[in-house]
């Protein structure tokens, strides 16, 4: 009995061990022999096993390493220059509202900007703001109310002076700087009323320069433009017409008075009167009540330069204005000056040509329409005899005319 349970005793043990073995490993472990391969498949399966835990990743949040004084220091100073030009400014910028007569009422016609240019109580606005104003209710930056008189308009020019009767001690003038030293891309702020929101102020740059608006007027003798205006994408929306275009220092440079857009409200494209045209305007609205502008009494195609038209009706020069028109009995036709003679289609546009070219007015030349006019009205006057340079066919004249006035 001994001897059989000795002889059974290693046999059971070795089940014991096995047994054991069995419930504390694990298999595949055990049956992998311990090579290269073996170790990338025990990482692979490790790599599995984790990946079925879903252990989400580490996140690296980094932080942006603060701006240095210098920087910072740049920064308040540029906010310190607006808010202080603000300051300054802001009372002389005045909230213009137009009532008109409605049976036996005023009613609100509509709403503008405007701004103080002396202590006489004389503000400069738009003409299209106050044009058709039977009462303008004027109220400065403190909150007091004034009614303004018209003292003088300009359909031409978009511009307007209206008068207050108000202590001068109340009045703060603007100071009025030179928009010939203008620059694109020069930052430039506009004040004024959008929407009615009085004392709104926006800053932007200069988009460009010399671009020509349609004036607010057309008369028999055709329609006239309005030069030298300057782009802007500082934000210009109903209610800023009439407001100030300020340099930096707080210096009016414009006139707000229009703005591109389909919906009416502001799109990065904004219009203002130039403040050299205000220098040269103003002054005769106050005195006179209007202004005088020389007339030439010529036309021009606006839609293509002369260097388009080069190529298709084979021109001597490419820079210079095309005359499609002479109008009878006016200064251009009384110095002899000649219209187109044929039609041509250009794009499906019709074309007079065969006029004279006008390349230059006094020496100084002239590249298109807006560059004529633009020299007329900055830079000569009513009853003035100018010299015109002019190619005709082959020849290169000069032609002395006397400068009428716009009809």
């Amino acid at each position: 009995m001994t001897s059989m349970i000795s002889r059974r005793y290693p046999f059971l043990l070795l089940i014991l061990v096995l047994a054991v073995l069995a419930c504390t490993c694990n298999t595949q472990d055990l049956l992998v022999p311990p090579t290269v391969a073996s170790t990338a498949a025990v990482v692979s399966t490790t790599a599995v096993t984790r990946a079925a835990t879903s252990v989400p990743p580490a996140v690296i949040v980094a932080t942006p390493t603060a701006l240095s004084d210098d920087v910072l220091t740049e920064v308040d100073a540029e906010d310190a220059l607006l808010v202080n030009l603000y300051q300054r400014v802001n009372p002389a910028v005045v909230f213009v509202e137009v009532l008109v007569q409605q049976g036996e009422t005023m009613v609100p016609l509509g709403s503008g900007s405007g701004f103080v240019i002396d202590t006489e109580g004389r503000i400069v606005t738009n003409n299209h703001v106050v044009e058709q104003a039977d009462v303008i209710q004027i109220t400065f930056a403190d909150g007091s109310v004034a009614e303004a008189v018209v003292l003088g308009l300009d359909p031409y020019s978009d511009l307007a002076v209206i008068d207050v009767d108000t202590p001068a001690d109340r009045l703060v003038p603007m100071e009025l700087g030179d928009s010939d030293t203008l620059r694109v891309g020069q930052r430039v702020i506009a004040i004024g009323n959008p929407f009615g929101l009085a004392g709104t102020m926006t800053v932007g740059i200069v988009s460009a320069l010399g671009r020509t608006l349609p004036a607010d007027v057309a008369q028999s003798a055709g329609f006239f433009s309005n030069p030298d205006i300057i782009q802007t994408d500082a934000a210009i929306n109903p209610g800023n017409s009439g407001g100030p275009l300020l340099d930096s220092r707080g210096r009016v440079v414009g006139v707000n008075s229009a703005i591109r857009s389909e919906s009416g409200s502001n799109s990065g494209i904004g219009f203002a009167v130039p403040v050299n045209t205000v220098k040269r305007v103003v002054p005769s609205l106050i005195a006179d009540g209007e202004y005088r502008y020389p007339y030439l009494g010529v036309t021009a195609n606006p839609i293509f330069t002369l260097a388009e038209l080069a190529g298709v009706v084979d021109l001597s020069v490419t820079k210079g204005v095309l005359v499609a028109e002479v109008t009878a009995g006016e200064p251009a036709a009384l110095a002899g000056l000649r219209g187109g003679n044929r039609t041509v289609t250009v794009q499906g546009v019709p074309i007079r040509v065969g006029g004279d070219i006008i390349t230059a007015i006094d020496g100084t030349r002239v590249q298109d329409f807006d560059e004529l006019i633009a020299y007329l009205v900055r830079e000569t006057e009513v009853g003035q005899t100018i010299v015109m340079a002019i190619v005709r066919g082959d020849e290169v004249l000069e032609i002395s005319v006397v400068l009428g006035e716009r009809p």
